[in-house]
């Protein structure tokens, strides 16, 4: 009895999906390979992290399948992905489209299983930047940093709080925009600070410049 009132709590409640913003990103000269903007947005218990975006390829859904359906032990059949296409083109639009319609109809169905939410690899494949290998070690409990903290680094350094992230959210799912990224942000900082000293340095140099010019300077 007390299940079936849990799995009616987490169905009453909202978790939205967007599979979207194809983009083309290359290894090498040779290689390349399309990723899609996944957003994301719940008022879910299931969910720490309200609303994110991560980027994420074709190979790596296709991981994510393979580590559901194992982890569920066979107790649940998981939904198809679009298929592999050996002729798949970057270049041909219809293809893309329709691989991205697939990978959406394919998470709305997974986020629909109260038996999937529970599942630490879900999680982190749809709300952090950690590569697939990162993901079964944080999730193993391999990693220096748990579940929830890996989450909750993702989008730190361009969303300073849940409210901009709304904001943006409302506008990223109508029209393109950069994607949220979970890089270091020493190097901001870093580039923060040059740039200040240097607009300090161009102030003083131009207080010279008019010191010196100014009458009865020697």
């Amino acid at each position: 009895m007390m299940g079936e009132e849990t799995d009616n709590i987490l169905y009453e409640q909202v978790v939205s999906v967007w599979v979207r913003d194809p983009r083309i990103q290359k290894n090498d000269f040779w290689h390349a390979y399309i990723d899609y903007e996944i957003c994301l947005h719940t008022d879910s218990v299931c969910f720490n992290k309200k609303i994110s975006r991560v980027r994420r390829r074709y190979s790596e859904f296709v991981w994510l399948r393979q580590k559901l359906q194992a982890n569920s032990q066979l107790m649940l059949q998981l939904p198809e992905l679009p298929p592999k296409n050996p002729f798949f083109s970057l270049n041909n639009a219809q293809q893309i489209t329709e691989r991205m319609k697939g990978l959406q109809n394919f998470l709305t169905q997974i986020l629909q299983s109260p038996m999937l939410l529970s599942d630490s690899c879900l999680h982190l494949f749809l709300q952090s930047e950690l590569r697939v290998s990162r993901i079964e070690a944080c999730a193993a409990g391999r990693t220096h940093f748990s579940v929830t903290q890996a989450v909750q680094r993702c989008g730190l350094r361009r969303f300073h709080s849940e409210e901009d992230l709304q904001k943006d959210l409302s506008l990223c799912c109508d029209s393109d925009s950069d994607s949220s990224e979970c890089r270091d942000p020493e190097p901001q900082i870093k580039d923060l600070a040059m740039n200040k000293a240097a607009s300090t340095t161009l102030l003083y140099s131009r207080r010279e410049e008019t010191l010196s010019s100014s009458p009865g300077s020697p």
